[in-house]
């Protein structure tokens, strides 16, 4: 039931938080340091009241070390966020973040001196084509949209590509974390919950950087349309009732993936998740009308079969058919 419990959570949290991030960056695309600090902060609350114990309950891991963990992580979410304000449409947003298995198997190489299958090579080799066929073609129409002149259009452009590098450095720290993590819990054992409790309570005094930022956008959230709150019977700005339910999604899509890793094999996860992903994208393909083209699709298609072949989805499956056809013989 748990499984099923988490699965549902984690369709319904992580899909439904794509939409309002949307509709915040469609509204404000330069809203992501507000969004970000929003989500570490309702995060960090829930965790020091309910994890932390009001800071009675020592740390299993060492400060020093989430320290190390938390700038690594506090730079991919302000990146990640921000990159929404560089030309990046969403669904090269999440395309672009499928891409992750590519950097972890680089610094995997580089760092742990691991050695892969072909077939994972081969895996890596599609998610790869898929992204730059995403890319390429995402390129194309940010020129040929600020086509209206010459200098504009360059312009455009070379905000895209700044946006473009911002989303790599992005996936390459975010490997790096993972490698970082993956040394800790060997070393320390897993504590998923204190993990996420110290990596967002530890980050907000470094929102004092942003500060100007996030209040001059609370200052338009406040000018947004008024909006009816259903029940309540009180009018609220929309954005900060888009801002509201993008945090509340983003809580219930971190702990549906926490009960699934706690619930299910690695493999689950990561399957559930890829699905999860590719619902986002086709859903903001067809309800925010974004274009996409049939070589968006290819690359798209690319992308998950890489990630399927690259979890060994088939083998597994193979596996876990044979072994239930031996259980039940035993039976």
């Amino acid at each position: 039931m748990r499984p099923a419990f988490a699965v549902g959570l984690v369709f319904a949290g992580c899909c439904s938080n794509v939409i309002f991030l949307e509709l915040l960056a469609r509204k404000h695309p330069g809203c992501g340091n507000i969004v970000t600090f929003a989500q570490f902060l309702f995060i960090a609350v829930e965790g020091f009241l309910f994890e932390a114990d009001l800071g009675r309950k020592p740390p299993a891991i060492p400060i020093r070390y989430y320290a190390v963990m938390v700038t690594m992580f506090f730079t991919v979410s302000v990146v990640n966020n921000y990159a929404l304000n560089l030309n990046i449409a969403m669904p090269l947003h999440m395309i672009f973040r499928s891409g992750s298995l590519i950097a972890n198997m680089i610094l995997g190489i580089i760092i742990l001196k691991k050695r892969y299958s072909i077939f994972k090579y081969t895996s890596i080799a599609l998610v790869s084509a898929g992204i730059f066929i995403c890319t390429f073609m995402s390129a194309k129409q940010v020129t040929s949209q600020s086509s209206v002149g010459e200098n504009d259009g360059f312009q455009a452009f070379a905000w895209w590509f700044l946006g473009i590098g911002a989303l790599t450095f992005a996936l390459l720290m975010s490997a790096r974390m993972g490698i970082f993590q993956e040394t800790l819990y060997k070393r320390f054992g897993k504590h998923s919950k204190e993990a996420l409790f110290y990596n967002h309570a530890l980050p907000l005094p470094g929102f004092i950087l942003l500060a100007s930022d996030i209040y001059d956008h609370a200052v338009l959230f406040n000018k947004s349309e008024l909006y009816p709150v259903p029940v309540i019977g009180v009018t609220v700005p929309i954005m900060w009732l888009y801002l509201l339910m993008n945090v509340i999604t983003q809580y219930v899509c971190i702990r549906g993936v926490f009960i699934l890793t706690t619930e299910c094999a690695s493999l689950t996860v990561t399957l559930v998740v890829t699905l999860r992903k590719f619902v986002s994208l086709i859903f903001s393909i067809l309800y925010f009308q974004n274009p996409f083209t049939l070589w968006h699709w290819l690359g798209t298609v690319f992308v998950f079969i890489g990630t399927l072949m690259y979890t060994e989805v088939w083998n597994n499956l193979g596996t876990t058919k044979s072994q239930l056809q031996k259980d039940n013989k035993k039976d």
